[in-house]
């Protein structure tokens, strides 16, 4: 298991605060564009549906970045097998996990990984 964060508890707050109208939906769906575009052609089907709209079209998609990374740093990692790849060549970079609902576009960071040679298993 990689070292990292998880951003739940950040999540569980914002969703608390939708529920009792400290902040409105459009300040939770405000997924950029170029998000909802990696949702919906790169993006990993979650498995639970969106806590915002209770849809079926929630992805994930991942991000990396990294010094060393060059020309992948900042990209969304597109197809399987790709991040064993950067691991196997980098010694250290960071994943990003956001929650995107392509419906309602909700959006959440999910969790920040560290990967790499550095921190194999």
């Amino acid at each position: 298991m990689p070292r990292g964060t998880n951003y739940s508890l950040a999540k569980r707050a914002v969703l608390r605060d939708l529920r009792r109208g400290s902040c409105s939906r459009d300040d939770v769906c405000d997924a950029h564009p170029e998000l909802l575009r990696a949702a919906r052609n790169v993006g990993e089907p979650a498995e639970n549906s969106c806590p915002v709209c209770g849809g079926d079209e929630l992805y994930l998609v991942s991000y990396v970045y990294g010094d060393a990374l060059k020309a992948a740093n900042g990209r969304c990692l597109s197809y399987p097998g790709e991040l064993d790849k950067l691991r196997a060549k980098h010694d250290e970079f960071d994943r990003y996990v956001v929650e995107v609902c392509v419906d309602c576009r909700w959006n959440h960071l999910t969790e920040r990984e560290l990967h790499g040679r550095r921190h194999a298993v």
